[in-house]
């Protein structure tokens, strides 16, 4: 699901650029200037100067430029599916103390089910595409007093609060 979205934008994105590459190969036929024609399209005189090589040379393999832009994704989409399978069983049901998920358990889960290595400040990125974001959990006990924190809070810190002196200069 949220893949396929991703490729997509990836593949609008590689359709632009090429879009660019031929406005640049018509302003090329029409004997526009290339500095012109790196003003025009917003990009650099050498991206312009590269171009305008190959549309001599007749390379239309460079003006189209790639079918796909970065890596290849490490983990499939099967295998992203069962990872968010496993996540919403909980960390306990993974064998950890807590039902807390955190960034390295979540890069050993990864790691358990399909082999794949990542560092936990890259798992943040991945669950960020699917759709996941931060939890934090409440800093409040159970046992929390609210009356004895409100006492304390009122009366026993304005007793212990140390006011600042005035300073004189001189």
């Amino acid at each position: 699901m949220w893949n396929n979205a991703l490729m997509e934008r990836g593949i609008k994105r590689l359709q632009k650029l090429r879009e660019r590459r031929q406005k640049a190969v018509a302003l090329f036929e029409q004997g526009e200037r290339q500095a012109a024609i790196a003003q025009s399209l917003r990009v650099s005189k050498q991206s312009v100067s590269q171009w305008y090589l190959a549309w001599q040379n007749g390379d239309l393999r460079r003006l189209n430029g790639a079918t796909r832009a970065g890596r290849k994704p490490r983990l499939q989409a099967d295998q992203l599916a069962l990872i968010e399978k496993e996540l919403l069983r909980g960390a306990a049901a993974h064998g950890f103390a807590t039902d807390l998920w955190t960034l390295p358990r979540v890069a050993d889960l990864i790691k358990k089910l399909t082999g794949v290595s990542y560092h936990a400040g890259h798992v943040w990125k991945l669950l960020k595409l699917m759709g996941w974001t931060l939890q934090r959990p409440t800093l409040r006990a159970k046992e929390r007093d609210e009356a004895a924190v409100q006492q304390w809070n009122t009366q026993t810190w304005a007793k212990v609060k140390k006011t600042p002196k005035t300073a004189t200069h001189g």
